[in-house]
């Protein structure tokens, strides 16, 4: 058997046409004995690095490669019917240099080149010929087309210029797909037996070598169904339409034996192959770091004083051999030195600032240790990158958080501004972000305010150019519950059983069918139902299960490059955004030596930012959020009461609850609670709140552990606390407590053996360890003792925490709360401008402003500006721009205005704007959202006329506006005209109308606004909510956690928002209504019965009661099904039976009688009138009713009941 390697292969990579994993192929080839693989995906190298890697490990070749498309003109050239795809072509990384050559033209492809497909054209081909080889590919290929569509001539001449550019290094290709099934697609072979024997005169004529490939799309043969399915995906179409497109099923990854039998009558064709894979080197994709040079002042040093300062000796014994090899040789390593002793100048300048001169010998110790350990990992460049464009963020007004993650732990990052937090203060621990033991890049994650995020990216880009600063790809891939819906979807299985089926699948990270089938015995049980749609639907959806579906940008990922970052990975855009997109994701880039940043958009920074804002404007102070005390008493009173909707981290409902009992009163509290509110430490809340308040015994295991367990009352809730007493107690280094944090993390059994016998024998051999034994009696248990706390440290693991990351967001909580208790309507309002788009959220905080005594009022041309803003009185006012329609135009000009003051009514108001900038339609929303009910008049009277035939006010006040103003300006034109002028416009009449109706109104104002602000059409059912509908359950309950309701009946009402009706696909109608309460809402199907019974409520607007039951679906799963609806309306009338009335004898006045005695008169119905009577000082109560007075429950009397302060009502 001649040897054949692989060398037009797609992977899943060729986005929804391969449905191959590179696990998979490389398995494959391995399996078969194949010493060599190709990648050779569409247009595009997005599986490179994964595939390079997995053939590294495997043993395998890699030869990487690509199947570009080239542009029959120029990739300039851009027309639709020529230009719209391009001749296919493979490409082949011969060595390093064709790898370079490779990545800069899928790299123009992706971004010049774009149209339709990434395209290349022969002149960035011959540009970038060196190190490639080249195949003439499928029949997309330019030589096989024109053996089809043109002439023999046109292909010769193809030839000819491919053979001169690359020389040996160009072969023509031969593939042999012959269906086996009658309807696929036959075309395809006869074309290629037609293309093939044309190839192999021009490989003759030409002198030019064939290869054989088979163009491979899936892994193996039974995949192809899954891969046919995979293209209806793509083109949208279904699985069993006629007219779709079809591969012939034969684009499986054949075996050598497959292969030679293929092609056994031309065996030089297999040959071949071999031969590219030896002329292919290889080469490593893999670096050190790749640091970008910071500019150093040439003041303080430069490179050529450098070297002419220090030799190569005087370096390498600085630094050491291996450290010198590790930076590149003896030049990097000075450049690292100056970039060094930079980086110290700034750390102890900063050092100064935050600790004093001199500096406290533990501060000094720590600073070294960690400025030395910088400077032999050779990453004094990365610190002094991120300090500068921290220092320029700062500078530009952009907020920085305090820090994120382990890099808090870093005092040179304190010193020099890059974070906020004093690790020394917190016993945050350096090695938890560089262990000098393990050598492996930085990783700073950096907060900014959202608006911050982009002019930091814009500074960074506009410092180190365009060409070296890129976004991270992400690949969105088929989950578990998406294969199966995608998958359905084109088998046309009915969504029900899709639905059913997708939600047999567990919610759980990193779900695969292979875990499903475990954890869900109904889904494996399905696998073998009586349906093949849902057999085959589960089947495929296995087979593609981690297919990728799209490309995406990670969210914070950022590469900043030394070099062109073309030099060492290929590009694309990013959509809407001059920055260019990785085409490797975040796996892999770091690998490559590429520095990677996170740049992060912290939601809370804005609104601190804007709260900021608005003290400024409110109350006409600064405050320097960094500077705030972090002893405040009124902040920790505000946590201590559990009120901390709003606030950062703290303010779930169960977090709420144990701060109340807790009742913190010093930030490490804080610090504590943000580790242990989550699952596992969380059972160990009530004991740390016992410990706190003394009604628990603080004990440790031995007298050594309190140094660092005291803060948190003897329980371990770090992973730093524990790296810091395998240090104290069994003398780790600092490489060793981060080894041993690493093992416990990722339960890595071995290297925790080998830790715990170094752990064991450094306690016994650790003096003050041995005499604490004996103080607490336990000098010959010391063995016992040790494997004690290593076992707890064992169960610890599981839930361990990273303190540094805790401190962080403790810190950024703390300071959310100071302004919460300091400026809470500053803080509320800030809340809600960053909230504009999300009405929940708005609605939650409004209801926390009422609670906290804040008016939260309409907009109001007078009061209100762009945002939430807050004025004199300490009310929180609507920003204009959430007003749909009413646009930041607008809105300016208006603010601009009434800078020259307030408009004293609607026709200032008319007079004085620019009517361009605000046109008729900004005046409609303003008008419908309240905006001029300050000037008294009703929002009726702006869209109704003296009489139907009349104009409305609206426009007639426009029309006043537009001559006011045109007069104005031609009286300054004309010196004696301006008194004549402004008196001759006469102001039109305001109607005399009625207000809207309130249900007219409020919808109004939330299709406006989003939400009901002056009031809820609900409210006037405050009685039925209160006395009929199941109080503990809302519609977001039936949403959220229906599971929960299985087997209850339930009562929840609401008004009808939306009604449909129409007729299935079995002919029989059908009916829909979505119920809307305070909180959510909910739609509810009718059919057969239901539709007769209940069809009659499928009305927009209209209040209904719904009763039902959760129950099971006859589909699977649980549904509510509807036992009962009626108008709410009807509601007091046919369901109050009894009103009971509580009053206080003392509180009985003639009046009262009097009243009491007039309403029930006035309002006789059916519900019988009772009287609870008690005594406030001898706290009896005497139950009275009367058998003949029964009175109607109506709102009338409601309201009477309702405004009398001593006195409360029950119902039934």
């Amino acid at each position: 058997m001649i040897p054949f390697t692989h060398l037009h292969v797609h992977s899943q990579y060729s986005i929804l046409d391969g449905a191959a994993s590179i696990k998979g192929l490389v398995g494959k080839a391995k399996k078969d004995g194949m010493t060599a693989l190709a990648l050779t995906d569409h247009g595009m190298m997005f599986g490179i690095k994964e595939f390079w890697d997995t053939c590294k490990k495997e043993g395998i070749k890699p030869i990487l490669g690509c199947e570009t498309y080239v542009a029959s003109r120029t990739v300039a050239d851009k027309s639709d019917k020529v230009d719209r795809s391009g001749d296919h072509l493979i490409l082949l990384a011969k060595n390093r240099i064709g790898y370079v050559n490779l990545i800069k033209l899928i790299s123009v492809a992706a971004t010049d080149g774009f149209y339709y497909k990434p395209r290349i054209d022969k002149d960035l081909l011959k540009k970038h010929s060196e190190g490639l080889i080249v195949s003439s590919s499928c029949l997309g290929g330019e030589v096989p087309q024109h053996i089809m569509n043109t002439t023999m001539e046109e292909a010769e001449e193809t030839v000819k210029w491919f053979k001169s550019v690359f020389g040996e290094d160009y072969y023509l290709e031969l593939q042999r797909h012959k269906s086996e099934m009658p309807e696929l697609n036959e075309q395809v072979y006869k074309y290629q037996v037609m293309v093939n024997e044309r190839v192999l005169e021009l490989a003759k004529k030409f002198d030019v070598k064939v290869i054989c490939t088979n163009d491979v799309h899936f892994t193996n043969k039974e995949d192809a169904d899954a891969h046919d399915l995979l293209i209806c995906l793509n083109t949208g179409k279904d699985f069993d339409d006629p007219n779709r497109m079809r591969y012939t099923k034969q684009e499986w990854f054949k075996t050598q034996a497959e292969m030679n039998e293929l092609f056994a009558d031309v065996p030089e064709a297999l040959r071949n192959t071999q031969d590219i894979v030896d002329k292919v080197e290889e080469f490593e994709l893999n670096s050190s770091p790749i640091m970008p040079p910071f500019p150093i002042p040439e003041e303080f040093g430069t490179m050529e004083a450098y070297l002419e300062q220090f030799d190569e000796a005087a370096i390498t014994e600085e630094f050491g051999e291996n450290s010198v090899k590790r930076n590149g040789g003896y030049e990097k390593t000075v450049r690292v030195k100056l970039e060094s002793d930079y980086l110290e100048h700034l750390t102890y300048d900063g050092a100064y600032v935050r600790y004093g001169n001199p500096l406290p010998h533990d501060v000094k110790e720590r600073i070294d240790f960690e400025l030395d350990t910088i400077k032999t990992m050779g990453f004094p460049g990365y610190f002094l990158i991120v300090q500068d464009f921290i220092a320029a963020a700062r500078n530009m007004g952009v907020l920085v958080g305090p820090g994120r993650g382990s890099a808090a732990g870093a005092a040179v990052s304190y010193c020099v501004g890059i974070t906020n937090i004093d690790p020394i203060k917190y016993d945050l621990l350096f090695e938890r972000f560089l262990n000098p033991d393990r050598i492996s890049m930085p990783d700073v994650d950096i907060d900014f305010d959202d608006d911050g995020r982009q002019m930091v990216l814009d500074w960074v880009t506009e410092k180190y150019g365009q060409d070296k600063v890129a976004h991270i790809c992400t690949f969105g891939t088929m989950a578990t519950k998406l294969a199966i819906r995608d998958v359905a979807r084109v088998m046309k299985l009915p969504l029900p059983d899709a639905d059913r089926l997708a939600k047999l699948v567990p919610e759980a990270p990193k779900m695969s069918f292979e875990k499903a089938y475990k954890e869900s015995p109904e889904l494996a049980a399905e696998r073998d139902s009586d349906n093949p749609l849902v057999r085959d639907t589960l089947k495929y959806a296995g087979t593609l299960e981690g297919s990728v579906r799209q490309t995406g940008v990670h969210a914070c990922g950022i590469l900043i490059s030394r070099d062109p970052l073309t030099d060492h990975i290929p590009i694309m855009p990013t959509k809407e955004e001059h920055l260019y997109t990785t085409q490797y994701d975040g796996r892999f880039v770091e690998a490559i030596g590429l520095l990677k940043m996170d740049f992060l958009g912290l939601k809370t920074l804005s609104i601190i930012k804007e709260c900021l804002e608005n003290i400024r404007l409110s109350k006409g102070i600064e405050v320097d959020i960094d500077s705030v005390p972090m002893d405040d008493e009124k902040t920790f009173e505000l946590f201590s009461r559990g009120d901390t909707t709003a606030i950062f981290q703290f303010e779930s409902p169960g977090m709420k609850k144990h701060l109340r009992n807790l009742k913190p009163n010093r930030f490490e509290d804080l610090v504590a609670m943000n580790a242990l509110y989550r699952p596992g430490p969380m059972e160990y809340i009530p004991d740390y709140i016992e410990r706190k308040h003394g009604r628990r015994k603080v004990e440790y295991d031995h007298p050594m552990m309190e140094k660092y367990l005291s803060d948190t009352h003897g329980i371990t809730v770090f992973q730093e606390q524990v790296m810091l007493l395998s240090r104290h107690l069994g003398g780790f280094t600092r490489g060793d407590s981060d080894s041993l944090r690493k093992a416990m993390g990722k339960k890595l059994i071995a290297m925790m053996d080998k830790l715990k016998v170094k752990f064991v024998e450094g306690c016994k051999a650790n003096p003050d360890f041995v005499e604490g034994c004996k103080q607490i009696g336990k000098e010959n248990e010391i063995e016992k003792l040790v494997n004690k706390i290593w076992k707890d440290w064992e169960a610890f693991a599981s839930y361990a925490f990273n303190k540094s990351h805790s401190v962080c967001y403790a810190d950024i909580a703390y300071r959310t709360g100071y302004l919460k208790a300091h400026y809470p309507a500053e803080f509320m309002a800030a809340n809600m401008s960053r909230n504009l788009s999300n009405i929940a959220d708005i609605t939650k905080l409004m209801e926390e402003s009422k609670r906290m005594g804040i008016n939260v009022l309409g907009p109001d041309v007078n009061e209100s500006f762009l945002k939430f803003t807050v004025n004199k009185k300490g009310d929180v006012r609507f920003g204009m721009a959430a007003i749909k329609g009413v646009g930041a135009g607008a809105v300016s000009n208006i603010i601009e205005t009434r800078k020259n003051g307030p408009f004293t009514d609607i026709f200032d108001f008319a007079e004085r704007v620019n009517l361009q900038a605000v046109n008729k339609k900004n005046i409609e929303g303003l008008a419908s959202a309240g905006a001029f009910d300050s000037f008294g008049l009703k929002r009726s009277q702006f869209f109704a006329g003296a009489d139907e035939n009349d104009a409305p006010f609206m426009e007639k006040l426009i029309k006043y506006g537009h001559q006011i103003q045109a007069e104005s300006q031609n009286a300054m034109q004309s010196l004696f005209g301006e008194v004549m002028s402004a008196q001759a416009v006469k102001k039109p009449d305001i109607p005399n109308v009625p207000e809207f109706a309130n249900l007219v109104m409020l919808e109004k104002e939330k299709s406006l606004i989003g939400i009901y602000l002056s009031a809820h059409p609900l409210d006037e059912y405050k009685l039925e909510f209160e006395n009929f509908v199941s109080r503990e359950f809302t519609l977001k309950n039936l949403n959220s956690n229906i599971d929960a309701l299985k087997g209850r009946e339930i009562t929840f009402a609401g008004m009808v928002t939306e009604a449909f009706e129409t007729v299935g696909k079995t002919g029989k109608p059908y009916s829909k209504l979505t119920l809307t309460d305070y909180e959510d809402s909910y739609t509810i199907f009718f059919f057969g019965k239901d539709y007769v019974e209940y069809g009659k409520y499928c009305k927009p607007n209209i209040f209904i009661l719904v009763k039902g039951l959760v129950q099971e679906s006859f589909r699977g799963g649980l549904e509510f099904r509807v036992k009962y609806i009626e108008m709410l309306e009807e509601v007091r009338k046919n369901q109050v039976k009894t009103v009971t009335v509580d009053v206080a004898i003392q509180a009985i006045t003639p009046e009262l009688v009097q009243n009491m005695e007039s309403m029930s008169k006035q309002h006789k119905g059916t519900a019988l009138l009772k009287f609870n009577l008690w005594d406030t000082e001898t706290k009896t109560v005497v139950n009275l009713f009367s058998r003949n007075t029964r009175i109607e429950m109506n709102r009338e009397i409601e309201t009477f009941f309702r405004q009398q302060e001593n006195l409360s009502f029950k119902i039934n």
